[in-house]
């Protein structure tokens, strides 16, 4: 799907993966990586990111294992698909295009991809943008029976393979609706394109990538991050939290004093919708991400 007309669409090699981009024009002007979430692609920005592009560089990229980029193979620690190599990953895909630092902003995973990124490499990130999470190891830690009902994907993706793999492939497409038609907003953020594009990205090789992404949270992921907060490693860059208050971030967990536990400098607020922010309400995002980068 493209962005704009004025995005190029190119696979980008990254350490002998490939990662698909969607790269806006250039400008002389701050760059901006856009990290979308489960189980969708870069097509989750595309109310966004042409209006962002009108000021910044803007380079919306599928994460390994999602939408046209490339889903290496795993291993037994689930280590290719932990954020932290998703995070070096997408750092690579930035000196590839030619910016050294630059922005960030996350939705879903890709915003776990982007907590991670900040830590590992603090000089890259300059500003760093989550939309509709709380940090990965407080939400583990903090689980309520309403928060397992809610994010019931959480605990199915993480059962040994190829259990998921399997029921998911008998019928992908009404998995797709069970996880993203049953919000607040039910389908009505999602524009037929963009939908499209989920459909046609959810294959069996992307449903068992995607497995591999949720494994690595529960387990070497919540290792790193236990790890940051044994030794004090902390955010750095500012840090701004946006999340929607018709969803379960707003009803189960206290989402700023979490993200000041792990970052020193933090602002945010809910807006009104569910989970898929920049589908749901893309101006309120996009005003929010440029007061907060200018």
């Amino acid at each position: 799907m493209s962005l704009s007309p004025g995005f190029r669409s190119e696979q980008v090699d990254v350490r002998g993966v490939g990662i698909r981009a969607a790269i806006g024009p250039a400008r002389d002007a701050p760059a901006v990586l856009l990290l979308h979430g489960y189980p969708q692609t870069h097509a989750i920005w595309h109310r966004i990111a042409p209006g962002l592009a009108e000021r910044f560089n803007v380079v919306a990229s599928d994460l390994r294992g999602y939408g046209d980029s490339d889903k290496p193979a795993t291993a037994p620690d689930h280590e290719p698909y932990s954020k932290r190599v998703m995070a070096a990953e997408q750092v690579g895909l930035m000196r590839a295009l030619g910016h050294e630092r630059f922005h960030v902003v996350g939705h879903d995973r890709g915003a776990r991809v982007a907590h991670r990124m900040a830590v590992d490499h603090a000089a890259a990130v300059t500003r760093l943008a989550v939309l509709d999470i709380a940090p990965t190891l407080a939400m583990y830690e903090n689980t309520t029976e309403a928060f397992a009902r809610a994010y019931w994907h959480w605990f199915f993706l993480i059962l040994p393979a190829p259990v998921p793999e399997k029921m998911i492939g008998a019928d992908p497409a009404f998995l797709l609706r069970a996880k993203m038609a049953t919000g607040s907003a039910g389908m009505k953020p999602f524009a037929p394109g963009a939908w499209a594009e989920y459909e046609r990205c959810f294959t069996p090789e992307m449903i068992h990538a995607s497995c591999e992404d949720y494994r690595a949270a529960a387990s070497l992921d919540l290792a790193h991050d236990r790890a940051d907060r044994d030794s004090g490693r902390k955010v750095r860059c500012p840090l701004l939290a946006l999340w929607g208050e018709q969803g379960v971030i707003e009803r189960c967990f206290r989402s700023m004093d979490e993200w000041r536990r792990v970052a020193e400098d933090v602002r945010g607020r809910s807006l009104p919708a569910g989970h898929y922010l920049p589908e749901e309400v893309p101006e309120l995002v996009a005003e929010e991400l440029e007061r907060f980068f200018i």
